[in-house]
């Protein structure tokens, strides 16, 4: 399985931006969306993070690998992206939680990465040309004309639903709490209170955020992303959560009628693609983001609160808060670019946020929201 040879490779964009560096990881082509990730650790919770389907992520930390790879930071079973771009792969871990190296890792996982290529004049390239289709290959031979036809004419990410692939194929009940010593909780959670029994829909849940709700008192259930909402109001659950995922929101019509369906009968909370999934239901409209937020630094106000919170993102596309009804509120804004990062019902007990409460990896701002969820349950029992 290990490489550890690291040949000549070229990235390829589909701009006509040819790049030569080296290779590690899986020794096979790979296209995706390029994006670029701002946080400066966590580079294997971003791996395993199912919303990074379809897409190449570029680090901008530029030594990458250095602490190595460990079972406690996978925030899923694989590595669901396509390839990574970095500028100095570390070929050696120091770590006490190490468990293996990365290169090693992408090998196991069939994932091919790239190093010594210019990741910040990609990231600015990103910036002012928005979403590009990258090709990584250890191809040197085929012409430079060549291989920028073969990205331009490969499908873009929004082809394809990509939730269905990354969704669990049925009902499984979730029990794990935090098991990392470095784990951080809610304060809610620290609190005796009865647990509540909810279902949480896996358009591609990351574990943080299902133990971060185990760890609030719920009671588990974790249901396919097509799941009708009758047979999840059969289960009689306190409450439903709707998770991350990939892809374009505006093509899971099958996810929209289950959250119309839910919403108006139990109490709903949405993070991320289940924020949009919601806004949706609600009669506004999402938009592709010129470059989005991938990272962990990204400044938030809770417009109930005027608190500002530093907070963990991926995401490449946004809410059109301009068809919202008067009875959804906007109740978070992005301070960077002022776009819309949470949503409340006035009337109904639902709300969403855009980015990433759970922290993995990331800042431990908003990890309130999880309280936010179980005092809302609470509320509704109690009335």
């Amino acid at each position: 399985m290990k490489r550890p040879d690291r040949k000549p490779a070229r990235l390829v964009l589909e701009d006509g931006t040819v790049l030569q560096g080296r290779s590690f990881g899986a020794s096979r082509d790979s296209i995706g969306e390029l994006v670029f990730n701002t946080s400066i650790t966590g580079y294997q919770e971003i791996l395993t993070d199912p919303s990074y389907r379809g897409q190449t992520v570029l680090l901008t930390q530029p030594h990458i690998g250095n602490y190595g790879v460990n079972s406690e930071d996978e925030e899923s079973s694989k590595i669901w992206l396509s390839g990574l771009i970095v500028r100095e792969a570390c070929a050696r871990a120091s770590n006490f939680r190490s468990g293996g190296d990365l290169s090693e890792y992408l090998v196991q996982h069939g994932v091919p990465g790239i190093e010594r290529v210019d990741t910040r004049m990609l990231t600015r390239r990103v910036r002012s040309a928005g979403a590009l289709k990258v090709l990584l290959t250890e191809d040197m031979d085929t012409t430079a004309e060549a291989l920028v036809e073969k990205v331009r004419s490969a499908p873009s990410t929004s082809d394809e639903d990509h939730v269905r692939i990354v969704s669990t194929p049925e009902a499984v009940t979730w029990t794990k709490g935090h098991e990392s010593p470095f784990a951080a909780t809610s304060p809610g959670s620290l609190v005796e209170q009865p647990r509540r029994a909810i279902v949480a829909y896996d358009f591609g849940a990351k574990r943080n955020i299902l133990r971060s709700l185990v760890a609030s008192g719920f009671d588990l259930t974790v249901v396919p992303a097509t799941t009708p909402f009758e047979a999840v109001l059969e289960r009689n659950p306190d409450g439903v959560f709707l998770s991350n995922g990939p892809g374009d929101p505006a093509v899971l019509d099958y996810a929209v009628a289950a959250a119309k369906g839910l919403v108006g009968k139990v109490p709903v909370f949405g993070i991320c693609l289940g924020h949009q999934i919601l806004a949706q239901v609600f009669g506004a409209k999402t938009f592709k983001m010129k470059f989005g937020h991938h990272g962990g630094n990204q400044p938030v106000m809770d417009l109930t609160t005027e608190k500002v919170e530093i907070t963990s993102q991926n995401h490449s596309f946004a809410v059109d808060p301009e068809h919202l009804p008067d009875s959804v509120e906007v109740t978070h804004r992005n301070l960077n670019d002022h776009t819309v990062e949470g949503l409340r019902h006035r009337e109904l007990p639902v709300f969403s946020v855009q980015y990433h409460p759970e922290a993995a990896p990331g800042p431990h701002d908003s990890l309130y929201l999880f309280d936010r969820f179980r005092d809302l349950i609470e509320g509704v029992r109690g009335s």
